[in-house]
C-alpha cells in the first residue's frame, strides 16, 4: 500500500500512480460478457423509446424502471467490479464505486460527465475502459474520487478548528515536536489545513509532523500529488487550498499513507527507517522507530457514524485504535457534516458516550466531540 510525502512534480504523480494502475487489461476475458450486455442493450434500444440514460439526464421512476427491466443492474454490475479489480494493482473497495448504493443502470449514466459519450451502451463503455488508459484512468478516478465525497468547502468544522487554534495557543511548545494524525483523511483537505492551521500559529516544519490516512490508495496519491485527473476544476482549487504549505516548505512534514482504522494494531509503520533522516522522521524521533506511533493531536472527520463505520463493533475498535495511537495528554476531535438523515447513524452524544468509554474527558464541539486522554 503507498506510503507517499506531498510533491507537486508531474514525474513523481506519473511515477507513483503507474505503481497503482494497471498499464494494460487483457481484453479478451471480458468478451463474452460484452456479447452479453450488447444484445440486453440492443433489445431495450429496439424496444424502449427515448430518453436512454445519457449523462445529466433528469431522471423519473419511470426510467429507474425501464433501465432495470431491460438493463437490470444486477446483470451490469459484475463486469465492471472485474474491469476496477483488472485495473488496479490493489483490492478496490467496490462499495465506493458508483455500483455500490445505485438505483439503477440509468441512475450511474447520469451521473457520468461528458467525456463518456455514448456510455449508455454498458457494452460500448467497457470496450472503449479496456481499449483507453486515459479514459479508463478517469473512470477509476470518477468512481472512487466522486465530488460527492468532498464537497467544495475546506473550512467544514469551523468551531472543531477554533478549539485546535486555541489549543495550539496554549500549548508549551517545548514538549518537543507536535504529532498529528488525520484519520480518515480523504482528499487530504484536512491534512492540508492542519498544517496551514500549525504554519499560523507559528509552528515551523521542524516542529510538527502530520500523517493523513485513509483506506484508499487512490486518496493517497491523490492528497500527496493534489491531483485529480478526472476533475481540472477542483485540482486548481486545492491546489490553491495547499499553496502556502508548499510555499512554507512544509510539505517534508506531512506523509499521506493507506491504512484501515479497523485492521490497525500499532505495527510499526514499514516507511520510518527510510524517513528517519527527513523533517518528519526527526520529529517522530524513537518512538515511531519503536512502534509506539502515538500522537498528540488526531482527528476524524466524515467517518464515524457514517454509512461506512457505524455498526457497534466497528465503532468500537476504530475509537478503541484511535485512542491508543493517543499520548497522554493528547487530543481526539471528531465530527461529520457529510452525512445526514438516514446516513448518520449514529448520533453526536452516543460518540461522547463511546469516547468516555475508552478514557477520553469529552467536550462537544457543536459540530462534533472533543476528547482528551488522561494523564
Amino acid at each position: 500500500m503507498p506510503c507517499l510525502m506531498p510533491s507537486l512534480d508531474p514525474a513523481d504523480a506519473a511515477a507513483n500512480l503507474g505503481k497503482l494502475l494497471s498499464p494494460r487489461i487483457d481484453p479478451a476475458p471480458f468478451q463474452p460478457c460484452i456479447r452479453r450486455l450488447r444484445a440486453m442493450f440492443a433489445a431495450f434500444a429496439a424496444s424502449c423509446p427515448p430518453p436512454w440514460p445519457a449523462p445529466g439526464l433528469a431522471l423519473t421512476p419511470e426510467i429507474h424502471c425501464q433501465s432495470e427491466l431491460w438493463l437490470p443492474l444486477a446483470e451490469i454490475r459484475p463486469a465492471f467490479h472485474r474491469i476496477y479489480r483488472a485495473a488496479l494493482s490493489h483490492s478496490p473497495i467496490l462499495s465506493s464505486t458508483p455500483f455500490g448504493n445505485a438505483r439503477s443502470w440509468a441512475a450511474i449514466v447520469s451521473a457520468y460527465p461528458s467525456f463518456f459519450p455514448g456510455s449508455a451502451d454498458p457494452a460500448t463503455l467497457l470496450e472503449r475502459l479496456l481499449a483507453d488508459g486515459d479514459q479508463r484512468a478517469a473512470f477509476l478516478f470518477r468512481s472512487f474520487l466522486p465530488e460527492r465525497f468532498y464537497g467544495s468547502d475546506p473550512l467544514r468544522y469551523p468551531t472543531q478548528t477554533a478549539f485546535v487554534a486555541a489549543w495550539l495557543a496554549d500549548r508549551d511548545r517545548s514538549r518537543g515536536p507536535l504529532r498529528c494524525l488525520d484519520a480518515a483523511c480523504g482528499d487530504g483537505s484536512g491534512s492540508y489545513g492542519l498544517a496551514r492551521l500549525l504554519l499560523e500559529a507559528g509552528y515551523g516544519a521542524g516542529e510538527f509532523s502530520i500523517e493523513g490516512w485513509t483506506i484508499d490508495p487512490l486518496e493517497v496519491w491523490a492528497a500527496a500529488h493534489a491531483a485529480f485527473p478526472h476533475d481540472p476544476k477542483r485540482q486548481a482549487s486545492f491546489r490553491q487550498w495547499a499553496a502556502p504549505v508548499f510555499e512554507a516548505k512544509a510539505q517534508s512534514s506531512v506523509l499521506f499513507k493507506s491504512v484501515d482504522l479497523l485492521e490497525y494494531r500499532g505495527q510499526i509503520p514499514p516507511f520510518a527507517k527510510q524517513i528517519s533522516s527527513t523533517p518528519l522522521g526527526q520529529a517522530y524521533g524513537s518512538p515511531l522507530l519503536k512502534g509506539e506511533a502515538q500522537f498528540d493531536l488526531i482527528l476524524c472527520n466524515g467517518l464515524l457514524g457514517g454509512p461506512i463505520i457505524h455498526r457497534g463493533e466497528d465503532l468500537l475498535g476504530v475509537a478503541g485504535n484511535l485512542a491508543a495511537l493517543l499520548r497522554p495528554g493528547g487530543r481526539l476531535a471528531a465530527a461529520d457534516r457529510f452525512h445526514g438523515g438516514w446516513k448518520k447513524r449514529i448520533p453526536t452524544e452516543e460518540l461522547g458516550d463511546l469516547f468516555r468509554g475508552r478514557g477520553l474527558a469529552v467536550r462537544m464541539t457543536g459540530e462534533g466531540v472533543y476528547g482528551q486522554k488522561q494523564r
